[in-house]
């Protein structure tokens, strides 16, 4: 079993940045790819971006160049550096993990999720 707890959001005025964390238990993190995923206000869930268990990243075209991912393994904790935030990076952000160490991009291959943590940005 693995929790996952986010951290860090926030209200941010367009153009600042802000990082978010995601703290796991478990035994096999280093093993795990992450991913972030955030929801709007009515709309759909959506791929940020992630990392595989080898530390390479992928990213949404709506934040490449601004987002940036990152992992710790002996904190057991992915971060999501966001740059440049838009009215438009609003919502709810998760983390998850999926037992493969290989990075998806489609919600229904991972198999844990955290709780979620609200980002507001102000224009």
């Amino acid at each position: 079993q693995v929790q996952l707890v986010e951290s860090g959001g926030g209200l941010v005025q367009a153009g600042g940045s802000l990082r978010l964390s995601c703290a796991a238990s478990g035994r096999t993190f280093s093993s795990n790819a992450m991913g972030w995923f955030r929801r709007a206000p009515g709309k759909e869930r959506e791929y940020v971006g992630s990392i595989s268990s080898v530390g390479s990243t992928y990213y949404a075209d709506s934040v490449k160049g601004r987002f940036a991912i990152s992992r710790d393994n002996a904190k057991k904790t992915v971060y999501l550096q966001m740059n440049i935030v838009k009215p438009e990076d609003t919502g709810v952000y998760y983390c998850a993990s999926r037992s493969s160490g290989y990075y998806n991009s489609d919600p229904a291959r991972y198999d844990y999720w955290g709780q979620g943590t609200q980002v507001t940005v102000s224009s």
